[in-house]
Formats: structure tokens, sequence, C-alpha cells
């Protein structure tokens, strides 16, 4: 009878080939072994806790995951690898592990109130009378808020207000002078902390006390507690990062009329748009110098992650957490079915000019302000800032976001679906089919 091997091999030589090596391969010694299974992630106490428990658990615990992607192995198959460049190594921390320390006591706060309203008013005298006289701390607030004549009818406040350090935005420079900053609103305060400070950024605590606070998470209550725990250093950060808008004009070509390049760090987004002309924009926009499309309809969104969900998911954009390195680019109603939103890293240079075939100038605004129009020659650069805001977390920077896209946005709501019998909607299903075959048989003609 012949052999398997015989079948194979074409000539003596080739059988006998094939018959050392597998007594070769059939040596103990060359044997693959069969790999143990490998222990579990999980703790065994937690894979045989209740549900209940497990929540509990981690309620007490610290996250212990990094928010960052593992890294990826560098090798490919069995040649191929990544070339090692230690230039463009780089070290970036985990954000889960991001927790506010200070290195000395601070002493200097700066309080940013919600102007033209009065509810804010008695929690922003209280909390500027316990700063001063419980925490002798030195306060910052802008002369404009002293200008309102409703502070008088509080008595706490004029025992203070003497004793407060004021500002104004527009002449004054707050830099390396304030520790850290407290915001009584909305969103909108926590933007305005963020234009005062086109550089480093003190920690931010934002509390809720306006109409959306989708980026303030703390409650005004106990408020002395919150604060004590923000000056004794125990509070988890979310880095918010912004963007550099540096604006070049055309006429700095000219030796004769060189203006010096604006630039502006904004924290939620920067906005290009038509302005007051009927016509459709027509924007060229580049990536690194490389001409990526040109933009047919009423504007484009630039926004970080924090404003992804502001201006850009109102025009259909999605929600990005925080903490997420990315920059993202959403058309404001392009002329075209098929131009959505992208999401490009972070570390990318992004070039937005007029094109040549564009019939009016475009209007750029930083964060809802600083208005003004860019014309044919004019150019916008836009980069992420080694400048974050700085935010104080409430819990942490996961907790937190979900909890202002429940709150906030209503982020997934709607009505639960009922509970299913499935005995009684199989019953009830079965005899409704009955009863129709039985009405079609009877409404059929007879023969005759």
């Amino acid at each position: 009878m012949l052999s398997m091997e015989s079948l194979w091999c074409n000539s003596e030589s080739e059988l006998s080939t094939l018959k050392l090596s597998k007594s070769v391969i059939e040596r103990p010694e060359y044997r693959l072994m069969r790999r143990k299974p490998s222990k579990s992630l999980i703790p065994q106490a937690l894979l045989h806790a209740n549900p209940e428990s497990q929540q509990k658990s981690h309620r007490r615990r610290r996250r212990t995951r990094s928010l960052n992607a593992p890294s990826p192995i560098q090798q490919f198959g069995p040649c191929g690898r990544i070339m090692k460049n230690s230039a463009m190594v780089m070290q970036i921390q985990d954000p889960a592990s991001q927790r506010l320390t200070w290195y000395k006591p601070p002493l200097t706060v700066l309080v940013i109130k919600k102007v033209h309203d009065a509810q804010i008013l008695a929690p922003f005298v209280q909390l500027v009378h316990w700063l001063v006289h419980d925490k002798s701390m030195v306060v910052f607030v802008e002369a404009a808020v002293l200008d309102d004549t409703l502070l008088a009818e509080y008595g706490d406040f004029t025992s203070v207000k003497e004793r407060l350090m004021t500002f104004r935005a527009s002449t004054d420079d707050l830099t390396d002078k304030i520790d850290f900053i407290i915001c009584l609103g909305g969103d909108g305060t926590l933007l305005h902390a963020s234009s005062l400070f086109q550089q480093s950024v003190p920690p931010v605590m934002a509390f809720h006390l306006g109409s959306l606070g989708f980026l303030t998470p703390f409650e005004f209550n106990n408020f002395q507690e919150q604060v004590m725990n923000v000056l004794e250093g125990h509070a988890a950060l979310t880095l918010r990062s912004r963007l550099q808008c540096v604006v070049l004009r055309k006429s700095q070509d000219d030796n004769k009329d060189k203006k010096k390049p604006t630039t502006i760090l904004v924290l939620n987004e920067v906005v290009v748009d038509r302005g007051p002309s009927p016509y459709l924009s027509n924007i060229d926009l580049f990536l690194d110098g490389k001409h990526i499309t040109s933009v047919q309809g009423d504007g484009l969104i630039v926004s970080t992650p924090t404003g992804s969900t502001a201006y850009a998911v109102a025009a259909g954009a999605s929600m990005i957490h925080p903490s997420v390195p990315a920059i993202m680019v959403t058309p404001i109603c392009p002329h075209s079915l098929s131009f959505r939103p992208i999401v490009v890293p972070a570390g990318v240079e992004l070039k937005i000019a007029l094109s040549p075939e564009a019939r009016n100038a475009m209007w750029v605004s930083f964060d809802g302000r600083n208005r003004q129009a860019l014309q044919h020659g004019d150019s916008l650069y836009v980069t992420t800032s080694v400048y974050p805001v700085p935010s104080i977390c409430a819990q942490d920077q996961i907790s937190d976001w979900f909890d202002s896209l429940a709150e906030c946005l209503h982020w997934n709501v709607r009505k639960k679906q009922k509970q299913m019998d499935e005995l009684s909607d199989l019953t009830h299903s079965s005899s409704d089919n009955l009863e129709e075959l039985d009405n079609n048989h009877d409404e059929r003609p007879s023969d005759t």
C-alpha cells in the first residue's frame, strides 16, 4: 500500500528528505509547547461580586486604567517594525492621573461672575466675604462688577468692598498675578476667563449658576467645603485644549505698511462665515501646507474637543471628550451632500484663506468675539496651543462629562420601551393572524 508521503513525492530523494524532516520534528526538544492559560486581569473578588457591590467599590476607588490607548506593539510580522527615532518620542501623561497640586499655598483668587444677573449677586457676596474674612485671601474682580448699584443692598459687601483688587480686561495684564479662578455663572464665564489669559491659565473652578452650565460642574450649596478641597489640592483636572489662531494680513508683504500678526487663543471654536454677504463663502482649507478642499457654503467651524458640544454640535458634528487630542473641522450649511465633519490630529496646522474665485470677503470670530473681516490675500492659521485651560473636576474627567451630556443636552433621552410578555404576545399575535385569515377566507367569492 502506498503511504501518504509517497503520494506527495516524485522521487526517492524527496521521500527520504521528507521522512528525515518528519523525524526531526517529532523529537521532544522540537515539539511546540502548549501555551499556558493566561491569568485573568479581573480580580477574582470582582468576578463573584454582585453588581451593587461593584458600583459601590467603583465609587470609592480612583480610576486605575489609563484614558490613553495602550502603547502599540512596534513589530509587525517577522520582519517589519517601526523605525526608531529618539527625536519624535513623547512622554504623554495619562489624563486620568492629572490631579491638582500646589507647590506653594495659593493666596490670590480671581472671581468672575455673570453680568446682568441679579440672582448671582447673593452667591457672589457670600463667596467674596468668606474668601476675604475667613480665608484671608486677596480677591480680584473686574472693575465693572463694582459698578452694579444692586450690590449696595447687601450689607456684607460694604465691609469687603474696600479690600477687593480691581482690574480692567482691556488694559490690565493678570499674568502671574492670579493663583486660581472661581467662576459664578454659565459657560460664558469660563470662556471669559480663558480670554483673560492668553498664555498660562490658573486652575479654574466653575459653579453652575447660569442657563446651560455644560462646563460648570460644581453646585454652590456647599461651596466652602468644595473650595477647601481645591485649596488643599484634592481635585482632578481636565486639561481643555485651546486653539492658537494667527491672522496674517496681506499688507504685511509691503514694507511700507507692515503690521504685527494677531494671535488669539480660543477655548471653544474659531468660526469663518460669509458675514452679511448674500453669496456663498468660497474658502480654501489647507492642512500642513497641503490643499484639502474648498468650502462652499455658509462657512466653517474649527473647534476644540471642548467646543465640539457648542456651535459644532448644532452644525451636525460629533461630540468629543475633552481629553481626546484632536481638532474638529465642521462645515456650516455646505452646498454639498457629501461634505461631512472631520476630526484631524491635534498637532496639525490648518490654514484658511479666501479662494481666488470668492465673490465676497469672509468674516472670522474667536469664541464669539473679536469679529473681523478677512480679504483676499489674508490668511488664518490655526493649531493647538501649548496653554490649555486646567478645569477642576467635581468628580472626575469621565463622570463630569457624561453628567453634563445627560443633564444639559439631554443626550439619548427617550421614553422607555415597555417590557414584553413573550407568551401572551405570541398568543395574541397568533390569534390575530388566525382571525385575519378567517376574515379573508369569508370575503373570497364562492365558486359557481
